[in-house]
């Protein structure tokens, strides 16, 4: 059986797929060693999220542990607000929605349905300056769900001695 992948190696595969060897590498390392200043002040924007002070509302989920059966993902979600049936991703500072992005949300939503929740809205979050990205279901994108299972069948088979640099990432907004 395939190990689970991480629903943040997602986004990180696709800017760098060598980038998830250097993580595990490092994994039990100081992240000062190996990660960006963008990566650092990303995991401190998620603080209020982590530690469950965004909300206290007890329809809100926050930094809930999440398995997705289906693409064997795990990972935590942002926030999933039950009366609304909202599940938003909470990044820094956001110029570009990436499809890197996407497919965390769309993992999320995943594992949320497989536990019975009804996800009817997604969104990107930009911490910085307040925007909000609506972001189409994957039943509602058929060609992004295509991308996002590729990525995974590429996470699964890649092979780092066969890896050569190249610009990985792509622009959601090209199919909005």
């Amino acid at each position: 059986m395939d190990d689970a992948i991480l629903i943040t190696e997602l986004n990180d595969f696709i800017f760098c797929p060598a980038s998830i060897y250097f993580h595990k590498l490092y994994g039990s390392m100081d992240k000062m060693i190996y990660q960006s200043t963008d990566q650092i002040n990303g995991t401190a924007a998620h603080k209020n999220i982590d530690e469950k002070k965004y909300s206290t509302k007890k329809s809100v989920l926050m930094a809930t542990d999440v398995f997705c059966e289906k693409y064997n993902l795990i990972g935590k979600i942002d926030i999933y607000d039950i009366e609304k049936r909202l599940l938003r991703e909470r990044k820094k500072h956001i110029k570009s929605v990436y499809d890197g992005y996407v497919f965390q949300l769309y993992a999320q939503y995943f594992a949320l349905v497989e536990l019975n929740y009804e996800v009817n809205q997604l969104q990107l979050y930009s911490i910085d300056d307040y925007k909000i990205f609506e972001i189409k279901r994957p039943d509602q994108n058929p060609e992004m769900l295509d991308r996002f299972e590729n990525t995974i069948y590429e996470i699964r088979n890649f092979d780092l001695n066969s890896f050569e640099q190249r610009a990985y990432f792509s622009l959601y907004t090209r199919i909005l």
